[in-house]
């Protein structure tokens, strides 16, 4: 018998932002922890651990039960759950975390092999951290809870071995076996995830919390709630517990998208049930979604396009005809609202690249996560319009940029869109410090055009940042080609009027 060791709720294996390492127990009972730290990837997959955990402890039936539940109720049922239930949680033994013991057959990957940001093979190291190191219980607990949703697409899979008999999904026409499938958080480039966030981690879970009404109302868990999948994992990928999982809201938080097994050496690693996607009807309810009668379309995180620029598709919901839906926010925004007078939300993930099946992170690829708060009293339909339109006059400011500075090349003779690219990616750049006030003072009529005189002295700056003047040419052309935004300065747009430029 393997003895079992390394119990998650008891050990210090969740990194929490200027704390350190604590465990499943302190996350539900110590009311000071403010944030979970790590990188975008490891937040998302530690707050649906944390999730499913509460889902399993107590799930409200509606709005009412979680109002009168509040966050003491949740912090008392989690704990207690995990007292109870505390022989699920070894991370080492007979029936180990989030592991497959059958696939023990399976090719072993390194940890490093695993992680995102770390060179293995023939790629090139430019930096420390991206040399590989032997990670410690902690780390592996924490990678072996990653890969469970956002595994990269590739041949580290070993799809040679089948557990369910029968099953061809890791099985060519040709009869050759297929690269390992992108787990289904992080999608072909890389999805981007918002959830709400509260004064403390017990807080925030507490507002993403799900109630048996929110989850019948998404529509794509025909066996709702589900049950939690450590008392019954899965055996196979497609016996009778893969496909319940496939079918409820507790497969989508804890997906088994790879069947893996700690070893000495690394990690058994194998493709392990396949999920739908967005594009086939099924996402993760912290994705944005726009829904289309032929392929729904996801937003995606961009190294261009910063995460908080997504924020009017974001919150769409707030418009009668919303046009972007993301359920995490949207099925909890009515009840938040009346309970908290600050709403925070983050919103991040991480972009990769692909070529042939394999996905990687490029030199342009890399994590994307950013946080902001909203005052309740002001939120509503006029709100979100007033916000809406100033974000697009910000789009129209970055399309400025480009406009002069292609005129500005042009009377040079020179052609160079990498410096155009540069120059609006300083300029988005610039434009996040003052977001937090946009979001603040965008129905305040004086204080938002003092703000615009903010976003148009960002434009100059960029501009005059990449369209040098030393020269009698270069002075000629900046002078010609500097962007005229007086319009934009002295008027508030109106619903369909474009006054940037």
């Amino acid at each position: 018998m393997i003895e079992n060791r390394y119990n998650l709720v008891e050990e210090k294996w969740i990194p929490v932002a200027h704390t350190g390492m604590v465990s499943l127990k302190q996350i539900f009972s110590d009311l000071t922890l403010a944030t979970l730290g790590g990188n975008p990837i490891q937040k998302i997959s530690i707050m649906k651990l944390l999730l499913a955990i509460t889902q399993a402890a107590v799930t409200p039936e509606d709005d009412d039960e979680w109002k009168r539940l509040g966050v003491d109720g949740l912090v008392k049922a989690c704990v207690e759950y995990l007292e109870n239930n505390k022989n699920y949680f070894w991370l080492y033994g007979e029936n180990p975390f989030l592991q497959i013991p059958a696939i023990i057959k399976a090719e072993i990957q390194t940890s490093g092999a695993l992680v995102p940001e770390i060179s293995t093979g023939n790629t090139t190291v430019l930096f420390k951290s991206q040399i590989e190191r032997s990670l410690d219980d902690a780390g592996i607990a924490l990678l072996v809870l990653q890969v469970n949703s956002f595994a990269f697409s590739g041949k580290k899979s070993d799809n040679s071995v089948v557990l369910t008999p029968g099953y061809m999904g890791k099985t060519k026409e040709n009869g050759k076996k297929t690269s390992g499938k992108s787990g289904p958080s992080l999608g072909y480039m890389g999805y981007q995830h918002s959830f709400y966030s509260g004064n403390n981690i017990p807080e925030t879970i507490f507002m993403n919390l799900f109630t048996h009404q929110d989850i019948s109302s998404m529509g794509m868990f025909p066996d709702g709630l589900g049950d939690p999948p450590w008392g019954n994992p899965p055996a196979g990928e497609d016996d009778l517990v893969s496909q319940k999982l496939k079918k409820s809201y507790f497969g989508r938080l804890i997906p088994y998208s790879r069947f893996v097994l700690i070893a000495d050496e690394g990690i058994h690693y194998s493709e392990g049930i396949a999920h739908d996607r967005h594009n086939e009807g099924v996402w993760d309810p912290s994705v944005t979604v726009k829904p289309d009668d032929k392929t729904p379309k996801a937003i995606w995180v961009s190294h261009e396009k910063k995460s908080w620029r997504s924020i009017p598709s974001l919150l769409s919901f707030m418009q009668k005809e919303e046009d972007f839906l993301c359920y995490q926010l949207k099925l909890a925004y009515q009840r938040i609202k009346t309970t908290f007078d600050d709403i925070g939300i983050w919103t991040g993930g991480i972009m990769v690249s692909s070529n042939a099946g394999e996905q990687y992170c490029s030199g342009t690829d890399d994590y994307s996560d950013s946080s902001f708060s909203l005052n309740s009293e002001i939120l509503g339909e006029p709100w979100y319009f007033r916000l809406r339109n100033e974000m697009q006059e910000l789009n129209r400011l970055d399309k400025a940029i480009y406009s002069c500075m292609n005129s500005y090349h042009k009377e040079l003779k020179v052609k160079n869109e990498n410096l155009i690219k540069k120059a609006k990616y300083d300029y988005w750049s610039r434009c996040e410090r003052n977001f937090q006030d946009l979001l603040d003072f965008c129905e305040d009529r004086e204080q938002l055009l003092v703000l615009r005189k903010k976003f148009a002295s960002y434009v100059y700056q960029s501009y005059d940042k990449y369209c040098p003047s030393v020269t009698a040419r270069q002075m000629a052309a900046w002078a010609k080609c500097k962007p005229k935004l007086s319009k934009y300065l002295s008027e508030l747009k109106e619903d369909g009027e474009d006054v940037a430029g």
